[in-house]
């Protein structure tokens, strides 16, 4: 079955640039030129990623991936313009899983978009595992299902935040540094050591009582983070 990619950009040429490329892939392409179209079409069509610019003619791409994680996880993958680490840290923060700065090489973006879905069918494909479900303190992960629930409530986590979270868990009581949350999370694609940060931060935000003083995802200073049990 082809995987769908949602391409939300107000400028037609980079839709049309990006659809190619895309198609050429074998990927089945979803256009959108404004945010509340884009918004539309994720609920209706529910496509298996969405690349998102934040610039658009009606509201911008962060009100676009705040509005979308309120009903969806769907991977998103936010283009910045060159240089803009606010943008990143923002698109971040409002739920995107991963960014692009634009010009991007439309070869890179692919593979981008590859990788996260590989990531995410291989996680659905280990049905038969016995591990396929983790459980710590009052919550619990569904591997398979990839949800996560607190004390029988389900909590809404990104893709990113779920693969995050599912790694420290697998890996409890050790310090893990940023470079291996990024070689294991993000694998060959360039990201920095605040990407990381931005997801802890969004993790906590969620899964922890008090944010501020967590229990569970820990912060030894100057080196990493350590998931506690």
């Amino acid at each position: 079955m082809q995987s769908s990619v949602l391409v939300v950009d107000d400028e037609p040429g980079i839709v049309e640039f990006v659809e190619l490329n895309l198609k050429k892939e074998g990927f089945y392409v979803l256009k959108a030129y404004k945010g509340r179209d884009a918004i539309t079409i994720t609920r209706e069509e529910k496509p298996d990623i969405i690349v998102l610019d934040i610039m658009l003619p009606d509201i911008d791409g962060f009100e676009v991936c705040r509005s979308i994680r309120e009903f969806s996880n769907v991977p998103v993958i936010m283009l910045t313009a060159k240089g803009e680490d606010l943008d990143k840290i923002i698109g971040l923060e409002m739920g995107a899983d991963d960014y692009m700065v634009k010009p991007f090489n439309p070869k890179v973006l692919t593979a981008r978009i590859k990788a996260i879905l590989r990531r995410l069918s291989s996680v659905s494909s280990s049905a038969s595992s016995p591990s396929s479900t983790i459980i710590f303190k009052d919550m619990k992960m569904d591997l398979i299902g990839r949800t996560f629930l607190k004390s029988n409530k389900q909590l809404e986590l990104t893709a990113r935040e779920f693969d995050v979270l599912k790694f420290m868990a697998e890996n409890p009581n050790r310090l893990l540094n940023r470079q291996e949350i990024i070689d294991e999370i993000w694998k060959h694609e360039y990201v920095d050591h605040r990407s990381v940060d931005v997801h802890i931060r969004r993790l906590r935000e969620k899964i922890e009582d008090d944010p501020n003083n967590p229990e569970i995802i820990l912060t030894v200073w100057g080196k990493g983070y350590k998931f506690n049990l």
